[in-house]
């Protein structure tokens, strides 16, 4: 992808893959530039969140970014805690975070999953004002979800391996699925 195609995918927003009833809604904090340029959720190419979904045993094979469509099927939804799309994460005020916090309340008061799963514990930390917050299940519920959250799979986060990543989302696809091991 060209870098002024990067460049002009700022201030976009993708499409939430959302329905009524999923086992789990995972967040994203925004869409980064290379999703905002293919209108796809953690689809820059560092990214770890899809082979992490299919190590964890939550698909049964890896999805690509561009199938993300399909994840309502394995019981599974994606929408970001904000909507535009950013180079970094960081450049995401802590205002936005608490108001990307009260639209996603909405959501799930709507769609009823049974849990939502954040990926990245800062901005959690930010818009929930959790700053002792670690990853893993957290003792909240938001309109009567359960709450996990997950560490942050952008190829920016160099503080884990992939392996890291296989074993903390298998550790949420047991809990919201503890029959099927």
């Amino acid at each position: 992808m060209k870098k002024a195609e990067l460049e002009a995918a700022c201030g976009r927003t993708i499409r939430d893959v959302i329905a009524p009833g999923l086992d789990v809604i995972f967040v994203g904090i925004n869409p980064g530039r290379y999703s905002g340029a293919t209108g796809f959720h953690f689809a820059g190419p560092g990214n770890r969140f899809w082979p992490a979904l299919h190590a964890s045993g939550f698909t049964d094979h890896r999805l690509k970014p561009s199938e993300v469509g399909l994840l309502p099927q394995f019981g599974c939804g994606i929408t970001n805690l904000v909507a535009r799309t950013t180079a970094r994460a960081d450049e995401l005020t802590g205002d936005e975070l608490r108001a990307g916090r009260r639209s996603l309340e909405r959501k799930v008061r709507r769609y009823r999953p049974q849990w939502v799963a954040f990926v990245g514990l800062g901005a959690y930390r930010v818009a929930f004002g959790k700053p002792a917050a670690t990853v893993g299940p957290q003792p909240d519920t938001i309109a009567g979800a359960r709450v996990w959250v997950l560490p942050n799979t952008s190829g920016l986060n160099a503080n884990h391996r992939p392996e890291d990543f296989a074993k903390q989302f298998g550790d949420l696809r047991r809990a919201v699925r503890p029959y099927t091991d």
